[in-house]
């Protein structure tokens, strides 16, 4: 028999502020690829996050995943460590990292995977916008 497969989703919701900057260009350039991004004095966006779980349903719980559960970690592990900081100055997964909304998508898996069992696919969605969104694994 094959088992089948089923996503589960859990949203959540931050806001952060950031500055899109990357040292290794002059003030001018990083002005010309970044924009408003680029602003001294930073700015900020509602972040929407979604995460997707994927597995097979289990026979005895009917659950792919405790979402109780996976809420939890994301609170814990994202949430706390992102709503309402300024990522470029207070994550420590920004110091050296362009906190873009692509980059922070990828830091999100990289710290949601070291905590839910590998037997789970797992996607990142992240909405910086209302029209701008990002997911990752591609």
């Amino acid at each position: 028999m094959v088992e089948k497969k089923v996503s589960v989703f859990r949203k959540e919701h931050f806001n952060a502020a950031h500055r899109l900057n990357n040292p290794m260009l002059s003030a001018e350039k990083n002005k010309v690829v970044f924009g408003k991004c680029n602003n001294d004095n930073y700015h900020g966006h509602n972040y929407e996050l979604i995460v997707k779980v994927t597995g097979v349903v289990d026979a005895v719980t009917g659950y792919v995943i405790d979402l109780k559960m996976l809420s939890d970690i994301i609170k814990t592990e994202v949430i706390e460590r992102f709503d309402h900081k300024n990522l470029n100055l207070d994550v420590s997964d920004f110091k050296a990292l362009n906190p873009t909304a692509e980059n922070i998508a990828i830091v999100i898996y990289n710290i949601l995977r070291a905590k839910i069992d590998t037997k789970y696919e797992l996607k990142i969605v992240l909405y910086e916008t209302e029209r701008n969104y990002v997911e990752y694994p591609a």
